[in-house]
């Protein structure tokens, strides 16, 4: 569905009494970064209802929040088709449908509606009106790409093959990560969570760094899903072994290459960021830490 469109072609009560959908924590919402828009091939933008088209070159700012639900949530309402053919694009993404222009049916922006609902609105909620699907039970998509920038002298920590991110480089964000299960497939990566180790600042879940002797992680933004993990234990499992971390940071996959993320790339959306504790429990010769196809779980 397109990004800043929403609500239906008729004008519709629209009563936002979406408790049951998930919005992030009472917070100044800031955007997370900026996507560059790409003129569009010819016919692929559909200008029904005065839907906006990207222009080639402009940042447009991304949002991984939306302001607090309440009784009386403000919101601007704005017009889409979400039947065959409409400016809404593809099928809704609750039910993969097309939906007439006689029902009342809404997009919500994405911190209003991840995961989604399909109840408790006088208009029923369909799809969100961003990109993607966020957090757990939802699919990875990709948001974007942002453009690397050469790291100021000394500004980027190699220690554990750390990337740098390389002038000019597009480098892919997601927002999302695959579905979590019993033996989630990941990658394991060797990170120094402690003061003046490659992790850069303080860990996002307490605000402390953590020494390299303890089994602490970080995860993908979709898993880390917005610090529900912080402080809970994930099990670990690969070459026959299985070990406990506890989640203390997010890898951050929708930003990167700025002094905030230690000018490195933004994080795969399947990456376990494991400082050298686990991979000592793991079992795994020295000469191969860096990388490492994995399970975890919840514990």
């Amino acid at each position: 569905m397109k990004t800043l469109k929403l609500g239906a072609s008729l004008l519709i009560l629209f009563s936002l009494l979406v408790a049951q959908c998930q919005e992030a924590k009472p917070q100044v919402c800031k955007p997370s970064g900026n996507i560059r828009g790409r003129k569009p091939p010819p016919g692929q933008c559909n200008k029904e209802n005065n839907s906006d088209c990207c222009v080639q070159g402009k940042l447009y700012p991304i949002y991984r929040c939306s302001p607090s639900v309440s009784g009386q949530t403000k919101a601007v309402l704005t017009l889409n088709s979400f039947q065959d053919g409409g400016d809404g694009g593809g099928p809704s993404e609750c039910d993969n449908k097309y939906h007439p222009d006689d029902t009342p049916v809404v997009a919500l922006s994405t911190g209003w509606c991840s995961p989604p609902v399909t109840n408790n609105t006088k208009a029923v909620v369909l799809t969100s009106t961003s990109y993607e699907k966020g957090g757990d039970g939802w699919f990875a998509n990709l948001v974007g790409n942002i453009r690397g920038r050469k790291p100021p002298p000394g500004q980027c920590n190699t220690e554990n093959d750390s990337d740098c991110c390389a002038q000019g480089k597009l480098y892919p964000m997601y927002r999302c990560s695959p579905i979590v299960s019993s033996q989630t497939k990941a990658v394991l990566t060797l990170n120094s969570f402690q003061e003046g180790g490659d992790g850069g600042g303080p860990t996002e879940c307490d605000n402390k760094y953590h020494p390299d002797d303890t089994p602490v992680v970080a995860l993908s933004t979709g898993w880390y899903n917005r610090g529900s993990r912080c402080h809970n234990y994930i099990t670990i499992s690969a070459n026959g072994r299985s070990v406990k971390a506890m989640v203390v940071d997010e890898c951050d996959s929708t930003m990167g290459c700025d002094g905030d993320h230690d000018y490195q790339p933004p994080c795969p959306n399947n990456i376990v960021d494991a400082s050298k504790a686990v991979w000592e429990a793991l079992g795994v010769p020295h000469d191969n830490w860096g990388e490492l196809d994995i399970t975890w779980s919840d514990a």
